[in-house]
């Protein structure tokens, strides 16, 4: 009787810990088969997008989006919840649950956006984990062709520094990657541009062909149609070798612009905690999506290419980009509206 209640706290114990390891392994097998079956086909993926409809973010991300349909053999929609430059949709993306069916496309103003805005209620590098850059596009330097003497970049440097303050530069508005281009040109080579915001691409460009404004440092898809009919001339483009679309584009760096390498990327992101096997899934479905021929020949029609970089390389690239616009903004002293 004595051995039997003695032994009792340690069966109780034992009991105890059989119970806890079969939970732990109901639980384990119970998210193994939820990540195994994904996606479900009873089940949307949801892309959120924070721009406004009919932005750039949108010409990549929702051509990847029906590719991506058709692989998966699954629903995908993509949820515009634009405003305040990216940062709104980000924050409602942060809060959605990791279950790898809401995903967030973005760009590089996520990068931008944490020297601009003071109170970000999300991290984009804690928040976060980086899948891919579905796109990117160079920047050029557009002029209006009858604004300066001679319409070369060294020609153009040579008059703007000769006449501080007399030159101007259009942007999409204050705070966007064509904004702090103009900064980063002006800062590296000590000139005196008066910055012009612009709500969106179409005013700014449209002003610059009427030559209410003299030049641009806009992306080239936006730029190209006003370059081919000769509206505006191209003096150098921000890539580190020369575009397909432009062979006879000289980059700025060619020109004597060192370090002046400047994309509009974009860029997609799953929630932080989504499980690894459905992000590696995804990431080697975009990986497949992005070199199909349909989303080559697209994206080649507007000058733009997809880097294909490995998940952990692209989280150093869009710190490196953090640290970049960072120095930029603070040194231009560049605000929001």
């Amino acid at each position: 009787m004595f051995k039997l209640q003695k032994n009792i706290p340690e069966t109780l114990e034992m009991f105890k810990k059989t119970l806890l390891l079969l939970i732990t392994s109901v639980i384990c097998m119970s998210a193994g088969a939820q990540s195994s079956s994904w996606p479900s086909s009873s089940k949307p993926i949801t892309f959120i997008n924070p721009f406004p409809p009919g932005g750039a973010v949108d010409a990549f991300g929702r051509p990847l989006a029906k590719q991506l349909s058709t692989q998966l053999n699954d629903s995908i929609v993509v949820d515009n919840r634009g405003g305040a430059g990216g940062t709104l949709g980000a924050a409602v993306a942060a809060k959605m649950a990791p279950d790898g069916y809401t995903w967030l496309l973005g760009a590089v103003h996520h990068s931008i956006a944490p020297s601009m805005y003071a109170n970000l209620s999300y991290d984009i590098t804690k928040d976060f984990e980086p899948i891919a850059i579905i796109g990117s596009v160079p920047h050029v330097i557009v002029v209006n062709p009858n604004k300066f003497p001679k319409n070369d970049l060294k020609s153009i440097i040579e008059e703007i520094r000769k006449h501080p303050g007399k030159y101007n530069y259009a942007s999409t508005g204050n705070g966007t990657s064509q904004h702090l281009t103009g900064e980063l040109f002006k800062m590296q080579n000590k000139l005196f541009i008066t910055h012009i915001p612009y709500r969106g691409t179409g005013p700014a460009l449209q002003d610059v062909v009427a030559g209410q404004v003299d030049m641009m440092f806009d992306t080239l898809a936006g730029a190209a149609p006003f370059i081919r009919n000769g509206q505006l001339i191209a003096v150098a483009v921000t890539t580190q070798k020369r575009v397909d679309a432009f062979p006879n584009l000289p980059t700025a760096q060619e020109l004597g612009i060192s370090n002046f390498v400047v994309s509009s990327w974009y860029a997609m992101w799953a929630i932080k905690g989504t499980p690894k096997d459905i992000i590696e899934k995804m990431s080697a479905e975009v990986q497949i999506a992005l070199a199909s021929p349909e989303i080559k020949e697209r994206w080649a029609s507007m000058g733009a290419s997809a880097p294909k970089m490995t998940r952990q390389e692209l989280a150093v690239f869009i710190n490196q980009e953090i640290v970049r616009w960072n120095d930029v903004v603070k040194k231009s002293g560049a605000k929001l509206d």
